[in-house]
Protein backbone atom coordinates (compact mmCIF):
# COMPACT_ATOMS: atom_id res chain seq x y z
CA UNK A 1 0.00 0.00 0.00
CA UNK A 2 1.31 3.44 -0.92
CA UNK A 3 1.47 5.86 1.99
CA UNK A 4 0.49 9.33 0.79
CA UNK A 5 1.97 12.29 2.64
CA UNK A 6 -0.30 14.69 4.49
CA UNK A 7 -0.43 18.09 2.73
CA UNK A 8 1.07 19.72 5.82
CA UNK A 9 4.17 17.48 5.75
CA UNK A 10 7.51 18.29 4.08
CA UNK A 11 7.19 15.20 1.85
CA UNK A 12 4.08 16.70 0.26
CA UNK A 13 5.89 19.98 -0.40
CA UNK A 14 8.71 18.02 -2.06
CA UNK A 15 6.09 16.37 -4.29
CA UNK A 16 4.61 19.77 -5.22
CA UNK A 17 8.11 21.05 -6.00
CA UNK A 18 8.98 17.94 -8.06
CA UNK A 19 5.84 18.38 -10.16
CA UNK A 20 6.81 22.02 -10.70
CA UNK A 21 10.32 21.09 -11.86
CA UNK A 22 8.82 18.53 -14.25
CA UNK A 23 6.44 21.16 -15.65
CA UNK A 24 9.24 23.69 -16.03
CA UNK A 25 11.44 21.21 -17.89
CA UNK A 26 8.65 20.01 -20.18
CA UNK A 27 6.94 23.33 -20.96
CA UNK A 28 9.75 25.90 -21.05
CA UNK A 29 10.29 25.09 -24.71
CA UNK A 30 6.67 25.99 -25.48
CA UNK A 31 7.04 29.53 -24.13
CA UNK A 32 8.54 31.20 -27.23
CA UNK A 33 7.89 30.77 -30.97
CA UNK A 34 11.55 29.86 -31.59
CA UNK A 35 11.82 27.21 -28.92
CA UNK A 36 8.36 25.87 -29.75
CA UNK A 37 9.54 25.13 -33.30
CA UNK A 38 12.38 23.03 -31.88
CA UNK A 39 10.09 21.20 -29.43
CA UNK A 40 7.48 20.62 -32.13
CA UNK A 41 10.02 19.17 -34.54
CA UNK A 42 11.55 16.97 -31.83
CA UNK A 43 8.20 15.59 -30.66
CA UNK A 44 7.11 14.98 -34.23
CA UNK A 45 10.36 13.11 -34.98
CA UNK A 46 10.00 10.98 -31.84
CA UNK A 47 6.38 10.21 -32.67
CA UNK A 48 7.37 9.17 -36.17
CA UNK A 49 10.31 7.05 -34.97
CA UNK A 50 8.14 5.31 -32.34
CA UNK A 51 5.26 4.73 -34.75
CA UNK A 52 2.97 6.98 -32.67
CA UNK A 53 2.27 9.54 -35.38
CA UNK A 54 3.64 12.95 -36.25
CA UNK A 55 2.36 16.35 -35.27
CA UNK A 56 0.60 18.61 -37.78
CA UNK A 57 2.69 21.37 -39.29
CA UNK A 58 2.67 24.37 -36.93
CA UNK A 59 0.78 27.47 -37.95
CA UNK A 60 0.50 30.89 -36.32
CA UNK A 61 -2.57 29.97 -34.21
CA UNK A 62 -1.09 26.71 -32.95
CA UNK A 63 2.14 28.50 -32.09
CA UNK A 64 0.28 31.29 -30.28
CA UNK A 65 -1.67 28.86 -28.07
CA UNK A 66 1.44 26.76 -27.41
CA UNK A 67 3.28 29.94 -26.36
CA UNK A 68 0.41 31.08 -24.12
CA UNK A 69 0.22 27.66 -22.43
CA UNK A 70 3.99 27.47 -22.09
CA UNK A 71 4.26 30.96 -20.60
CA UNK A 72 1.52 30.39 -18.03
CA UNK A 73 2.86 26.98 -16.98
CA UNK A 74 6.41 28.34 -16.66
CA UNK A 75 5.22 31.12 -14.33
CA UNK A 76 3.02 28.68 -12.34
CA UNK A 77 6.00 26.30 -12.06
CA UNK A 78 8.29 29.04 -10.79
CA UNK A 79 5.75 30.04 -8.14
CA UNK A 80 5.53 26.43 -6.90
CA UNK A 81 9.34 26.16 -6.81
CA UNK A 82 10.06 29.50 -5.12
CA UNK A 83 7.04 29.77 -2.76
CA UNK A 84 5.91 26.17 -2.30
CA UNK A 85 2.65 25.92 -0.37
CA UNK A 86 0.41 22.91 0.33
CA UNK A 87 -2.47 24.67 -1.45
CA UNK A 88 -0.37 24.85 -4.61
CA UNK A 89 -0.53 21.04 -4.74
CA UNK A 90 -4.30 21.12 -4.40
CA UNK A 91 -4.73 23.63 -7.23
CA UNK A 92 -2.08 21.95 -9.37
CA UNK A 93 -3.86 18.63 -8.93
CA UNK A 94 -7.08 20.23 -10.12
CA UNK A 95 -5.28 21.76 -13.12
CA UNK A 96 -3.76 18.37 -13.96
CA UNK A 97 -7.22 16.83 -13.89
CA UNK A 98 -8.32 19.38 -16.49
CA UNK A 99 -5.17 18.91 -18.58
CA UNK A 100 -5.60 15.12 -18.54
CA UNK A 101 -9.25 15.44 -19.55
CA UNK A 102 -8.44 17.67 -22.52
CA UNK A 103 -5.52 15.48 -23.52
CA UNK A 104 -7.78 12.40 -23.41
CA UNK A 105 -10.29 14.29 -25.55
CA UNK A 106 -7.55 15.13 -28.06
CA UNK A 107 -6.45 11.48 -28.16
CA UNK A 108 -10.04 10.46 -28.83
CA UNK A 109 -10.04 12.93 -31.74
CA UNK A 110 -7.03 11.20 -33.30
CA UNK A 111 -4.01 13.31 -32.33
CA UNK A 112 -0.56 11.72 -32.26
CA UNK A 113 -0.19 9.02 -29.64
CA UNK A 114 3.04 10.74 -28.56
CA UNK A 115 0.66 12.44 -26.11
CA UNK A 116 0.30 9.22 -24.03
CA UNK A 117 3.46 9.67 -21.90
CA UNK A 118 2.40 13.22 -21.07
CA UNK A 119 -1.12 12.23 -20.06
CA UNK A 120 0.33 9.47 -17.87
CA UNK A 121 2.48 11.97 -15.96
CA UNK A 122 -0.49 14.36 -15.59
CA UNK A 123 -2.61 11.58 -14.09
CA UNK A 124 0.13 10.35 -11.72
CA UNK A 125 1.03 13.82 -10.39
CA UNK A 126 -2.66 14.75 -10.22
CA UNK A 127 -3.58 11.70 -8.14
CA UNK A 128 -0.53 12.07 -5.88
CA UNK A 129 -1.33 15.73 -5.20
CA UNK A 130 -5.12 15.38 -4.80
CA UNK A 131 -5.40 12.09 -2.88
CA UNK A 132 -3.98 13.46 0.41
CA UNK A 133 -6.52 16.30 0.34
CA UNK A 134 -9.35 13.90 -0.37
CA UNK A 135 -8.18 11.51 2.35
CA UNK A 136 -7.76 14.39 4.80
CA UNK A 137 -11.23 15.72 4.03
CA UNK A 138 -12.75 12.28 4.58
CA UNK A 139 -10.90 11.57 7.85
CA UNK A 140 -10.75 14.98 9.56
CA UNK A 141 -14.12 16.24 10.87
CA UNK A 142 -12.62 19.71 11.46
CA UNK A 143 -12.09 20.07 7.70
CA UNK A 144 -15.73 19.18 7.03
CA UNK A 145 -16.88 21.80 9.53
CA UNK A 146 -14.80 24.48 7.84
CA UNK A 147 -16.10 23.49 4.41
CA UNK A 148 -14.08 23.72 1.21
CA UNK A 149 -15.58 27.08 0.23
CA UNK A 150 -14.42 28.61 3.53
CA UNK A 151 -10.90 27.17 3.15
CA UNK A 152 -10.57 28.44 -0.43
CA UNK A 153 -12.00 31.82 0.58
CA UNK A 154 -9.50 32.12 3.44
CA UNK A 155 -6.68 31.12 1.08
CA UNK A 156 -7.75 33.74 -1.48
CA UNK A 157 -7.70 36.42 1.25
CA UNK A 158 -4.13 35.47 2.15
CA UNK A 159 -5.05 33.45 5.20
CA UNK A 160 -4.15 29.88 5.97
CA UNK A 161 -6.53 26.99 5.71
CA UNK A 162 -8.37 26.07 8.87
Amino acid sequence: MIRLPDPAQPAYLRLVRASAWYDLAVTAGFATPWTYTLVHDTLSSWGDALGMGTLPEPDAWQTLFANLMGSVVVVWSLLRIVRTQPEHGLFDGMARTLFAAWQAYALAQGVSRILWPFIAVEVVFGVLQLAPWWRRRRTDPANDAAGPANRISAFAKGGRRS
